[in-house]
């Protein structure tokens, strides 16, 4: 029967270091390489003693950007969660729910943070383990796993699909967000690739743009305001960075006898399970917010047991759907 001792010959390392990587130690320094060239030799030489980790029962915190009030009034992170949780059940993981005002220290294998962190935040949860998967945070860092979506590409198919429908003037409603304990706003991705976007296609106008926050009263207020302020210059066209800000200027187009979408096309953001039952019903972006869940937990097992140091970023793709709406 092999022994570690044959290992570390045949992969040319110390029997520490082999060890070290068999047992998945978090505090190792070796090289992807090397790792991989122990591992290989193990498979090799029918070393089975470190594939009993595979059988772990982890112990996961699930940590939330938001408050737990908060999340129940949003779909998307409610939905990346339950992605997680539905992954951890079927694996037979123990896992604990934390929200980003807690006060406790968990005793735990890894992390999967949802949502946005400021710095403070983050090393303090780098205390409770090293093996830390952040969802939909593009601020990650270097170091850190991450699920997040491809933003600029769905803003590309908005903006596209309203060019080519012959819409001269695209406005957008966009939202702005904060990191608990911190007035710093977050740069928004979907924004940003708007602006460069139509400012390569040389159709860019900043008086198109609105902001405030992802709520329907707030996409009800900045339409309001455009239609107001804009009056006959109103663009044919609105990209809003969420469903609820989406049907909030829908309400506002509606109460101001704006035709949607004979006079002014809606497109939002999310596909949430409102979008196709309100009227008109609402053309939007589907998010794949439970696979962002499911995948951040496939990264925490390879950090956790396949003992992997490299960083992470996983991409997701999105889906433009079409309905009423635009």
């Amino acid at each position: 029967m092999a022994t570690i001792k044959d290992i570390a010959q045949k992969a040319n390392v110390s029997i520490a270091t082999v060890s070290r990587v068999l047992n998945s130690d978090p505090s190792i320094s070796v090289g992807a390489d090397t790792r991989q060239h122990i591992m290989d030799a193990a498979r090799q030489l029918g070393y089975t003693k470190h594939l009993d980790k595979k059988n772990k029962r982890l112990r996961i915190a699930i940590v939330h950007w938001y408050t737990e009030k908060e999340e129940l009034n949003d779909m998307y992170y409610y939905s990346i969660r339950l992605g997680v949780e539905k992954k951890l059940d079927r694996k037979g993981y123990a896992y604990i729910r934390l929200f980003q005002n807690t006060d406790k220290n968990p005793d735990v294998d890894g992390i999967i943070a949802i949502g946005k962190f400021s710095v403070r935040q983050k090393k303090q949860l780098e205390k409770w383990s090293s093996a830390i998967c952040f969802v939909d945070d593009v601020h990650a860092g270097p170091s850190a796993d991450s699920v997040v979506v491809d933003f600029h590409q769905a803003t590309a198919d908005i903006l596209n699909r309203f060019l080519d429908r012959g819409h001269a003037k695209i406005g957008m409603l966009a939202g702005e967000e904060t990191v608990f304990g911190s007035t710093e706003v977050l740069d928004d991705p979907r924004y940003r690739s708007y602006c460069s976007i139509l400012q390569e296609k040389d159709c860019f106008n900043e008086a198109h743009n609105f902001k405030g926050t992802f709520t329907v009263e707030s996409g009800y207020e900045m339409m309001k305001e455009a239609v107001l302020t804009l009056g006959e210059g109103l663009p044919g066209a609105f990209f809003c960075a969420n469903d609820s800000i989406a049907i909030g200027a829908m309400r506002a187009l509606n109460d101001l006898d704006v035709k949607v979408p004979e006079r002014v096309s809606i497109v939002g953001f999310n596909d949430s399970s409102v979008a196709k039952y309100v009227s008109p019903s609402l053309s939007t972006v589907k998010v794949y917010t439970e696979l962002m869940g499911e995948t951040s937990v496939s990264l925490l097992e390879e950090r956790i047991l396949d003992g992997r140091t490299v960083a992470k970023k996983v991409v997701l793709a999105t889906e433009l759907i079409e309905r009423e709406s635009g």
